[in-house]
């Protein structure tokens, strides 16, 4: 199929999907050919990605890369499907429960990955992961995103981290300096917004998991701990030294600094919006983030630090996020997919796609090469290098995110319906009863 023709159908197949999820959530995804597990060296391989904000950059990259990869690949055609992140997990559940609907190969987060294996959805890739030549340039940190028990079931494609954006005017005409530590965060903000108090201090949400995660990190607490030798976990959000991380995000709600009313419902999303938009003074934000900030008010009067943590001078732990690109069982092309896997994930594609979209690569000497050229990546790399901390590589972490566990505890604790010791008391007694479901 020529390219232009495949563009044309994965555009429709997109908004034909989109409508279709917005009526019937849930239902098994349509047929075009799927598998049931075999080999087969031609036809059509189908591939499901994430839809991005402004999907455009994206999907050019991406249809470079396929018709590389049908050009060497006589007799083969790839269809491209872009699903809404939101609603993967029914996408996904549904293609597993239906091999013959299922597409060859899935974008997923490092997240997903010990429930889509506990589920038997993806190919343990192990072999031809170790034999790839540019595997050995994927640092560390990504390839364990797709690892579980020592098996590898996909190719990294891109990290998330996330730092601390800060308004350099502000800061200027205000005289303060950065901060260094998590008090000095806390204090800065404070002084920003008795001085300017349109402004938040720092943007922090209620529903903002990832952005709460390095202050519990940094004061030595973590969300579980290993229990046995099987992969089983047990709760370690009430912890003393998790409440002390807890107490510090939640201490930057308020009317000092950004009142719970406003607040207490703000995800991750809705922190870089108020930032980016001229409403907030600091904000968490993430490598991806960059284009968005650079789109809004406050394009040219900011800048970007790694995330301090306790002790002057000190990196905060960031949560190491990213996506990976992973072959499911089911698929009748295995080759055929773990080839357009290597495509699709190798060095020259991430590349295009931190270019198109600002992804960063999971290549360390990729991502060295882009860092010197384009400062505004090096907090990044920074907090990379400083050490990110993983969520429980646990099936049960799926069901505790779409629970809400952790942004309902944080809410409980801002709206004052419950102390630190209390919401994290019940949100780890939700976390285990979690935790022993997946053990069953």
């Amino acid at each position: 199929m020529k390219p232009s023709a495949r563009r044309v159908r994965t555009a429709a197949a997109s908004a034909l999907a989109g409508a279709l999820l917005l009526t019937a959530a849930g239902c098994a995804p349509s047929t075009s050919g799927g598998g049931a597990g075999g080999d087969e060296r031609t036809g059509t391989l189908r591939v499901w990605l994430f839809q991005e904000v402004g999907n455009e950059p994206k999907k050019k990259v991406v249809d470079a890369a396929v018709s590389a990869f049908e050009a060497r690949h006589e007799g083969t055609d790839v269809e491209v499907e872009y699903i809404p992140v939101e609603s993967r997990a029914e996408r996904v559940k549904a293609a597993f429960n239906d091999p013959s609907s299922a597409p060859d190969l899935i974008e997923y987060g490092n997240t997903d990955t010990a429930g889509y294996v506990r589920d038997g959805g993806l190919a343990d890739v192990t072999a031809e992961f170790g034999a790839w030549a540019e595997a050995k340039d994927t640092d560390p940190t990504a390839r364990a995103g797709a690892t579980v028990d020592g098996k590898v079931y996909g190719a990294p494609l891109l990290v998330g981290v996330r730092a601390l954006y800060y308004r350099t005017d502000v800061f200027k005409e205000l005289g303060l300096a950065v901060p260094r530590s998590q008090d000095e965060l806390a204090a800065t903000a404070r002084k920003i917004r008795k001085a300017r108090p349109e402004l938040y201090g720092i943007a922090v949400g209620g529903a903002y998991t990832y952005g709460a995660l390095p202050f519990v990190w940094a004061h030595g607490g973590d969300l579980a701990t290993r229990e046995g030798g099987s992969g089983g976990y047990r709760a370690a959000i009430d912890s003393p030294a998790a409440r002390r991380g807890v107490a510090a995000y939640t201490s930057l709600f308020g009317p000092e600094n950004c009142p719970a009313a406003s607040c207490a419902s703000m995800g991750g999303n809705a922190t870089v919006t108020a930032f980016a938009s001229g409403k907030a003074a600091m904000a968490i934000g993430g490598d991806f983030s960059h284009a968005a900030v650079e789109a809004g008010a406050a394009k040219g009067k900011y800048a970007v630090v790694p995330l301090p943590g306790v002790a002057k001078g000190s990196v905060a732990p960031a949560f190491a996020g990213g996506n990976n690109l992973g072959v499911l069982k089911s698929s009748g092309h295995r080759t055929l997919a773990v080839d357009l896997m290597k495509e699709l994930a190798g060095k020259k594609t991430q590349r295009a796609l931190f270019d198109a979209m600002g992804f960063l690569p999971t290549y360390a000497d990729v991502r060295g090469d882009i860092a010197r050229a384009q400062p505004h990546v090096k907090p990044f790399t920074d907090t990379l290098a400083a050490g990110t901390k993983p969520v429980p590589a646990s099936p049960a972490w799926g069901q505790i995110d779409a629970s809400q566990v952790l942004p309902t505890m944080l809410q409980e604790i801002v709206s004052g319906r419950k102390d630190v010791a209390a919401a994290t008391s019940d949100a780890a007694e939700k976390m285990d009863d979690a935790f022993a479901s997946a053990a069953r």
